[in-house]
């Protein structure tokens, strides 16, 4: 059992960081919010990426990203990593969807590469001259592209449940690849909605969603709401208007100041608290 704070406390610069979820899609923001607090700096970041990015983009501690996509979901873009991207702030190396998963298959095997089709006749190649293709040893001779191993020093991922032992569940529709994070990293950390008992996994659903195995967790912390802003259903759907509203303050710098400064200043019961105090302001808005 473990702080978000601790977590952190165990991550250094320089490091390659995985973090699980999905867009703006359960996705570990205590931890990330931590990360925000902390001096760690100079990260290769490896994620589908949504406000993770975004945050950590805008907080000038990701050297070079690896993704698929950043976005909000039902906001396209993600606005603090297209600044960057358009500023040159961060390196990029864009993969397909699948490439990116099977560079964490490769990863979650300690193989150096894993041979696939996809990304083969795209620009996929020409925006990433370092990729390299193989041809088939069989009588086939098919050439397949070589995806490299994403292998990552350490992999922040946040699910539904879990217990003290590392063993964790997801409860909503989608995995999103937690487990191959947590595989391919040297050290992995999950953050939970809430810790239960290990008989009580198997109580709420099926043995299918114990998605993060135990002998693969480096340490575990109970975040209620610690997906937030995201959504983590079935205890939470994404909150749209605190989004919202996070990107309509990442399109002026003075507006995002007053942003961090309110929300993204102190520690994580400050910022529920203010959550909570935007919410109330917002619905008696809606009111009038």
């Amino acid at each position: 059992m473990m702080t978000a704070d601790e977590v952190v406390g165990r991550l250094g610069s320089g490091m390659t960081i995985g973090i699980g979820g999905w867009g703006s899609r359960r996705k570990p923001m205590a931890l990330v919010r931590a990360l925000l607090r902390s001096d760690v700096t100079d990260l290769t970041v490896v994620s589908y990426g949504g406000p993770d990015v975004g945050l950590l983009a805008a907080a000038g501690k990701i050297r070079k990203l690896v993704a698929a996509f950043v976005t909000l979901d039902s906001i396209p873009l993600e606005p603090h990593f297209s600044a960057a991207r358009q500023q040159g702030a961060l390196e990029l190396v864009e993969l397909d969807e699948a490439m990116f998963m099977w560079g964490l298959t490769a990863a979650a095997h300690r193989l150096p590469f894993l041979p696939i089709r996809a990304g083969l006749g795209s620009d996929v190649m020409r925006v990433n001259p370092h990729l390299r293709t193989v041809t088939s040893p069989y009588d086939d001779g098919e050439e397949l592209l070589a995806v490299p191993a994403l292998r990552l020093d350490a992999a922040l991922v946040h699910l539904n449940r879990a217990d003290v032992h590392g063993n964790a569940q997801y409860l909503g529709p989608d995995p999103y690849f937690d487990d191959l994070f947590c595989q391919a990293a040297d050290t992995a950390y999950v953050s939970c909605e809430r810790i239960v008992d290990t008989a009580d996994l198997l109580k709420a659903a099926g043995p299918q969603t114990l998605l993060v195995k135990r002998a693969f967790v480096t340490g575990v912390a109970e975040t209620p709401n610690g997906a937030h802003f995201t959504s983590c259903v079935p205890d939470h759907d994404r909150d749209e208007p605190f989004q919202r509203a996070y990107a309509q303050a990442a399109r002026d710098p003075a507006t995002w100041r007053a942003f961090t400064e309110r929300f993204l200043s102190g520690d994580e019961d400050a910022y529920r608290a203010a959550v909570a105090a935007f919410h109330k302001a917002f619905e008696e808005e809606d009111a009038r």
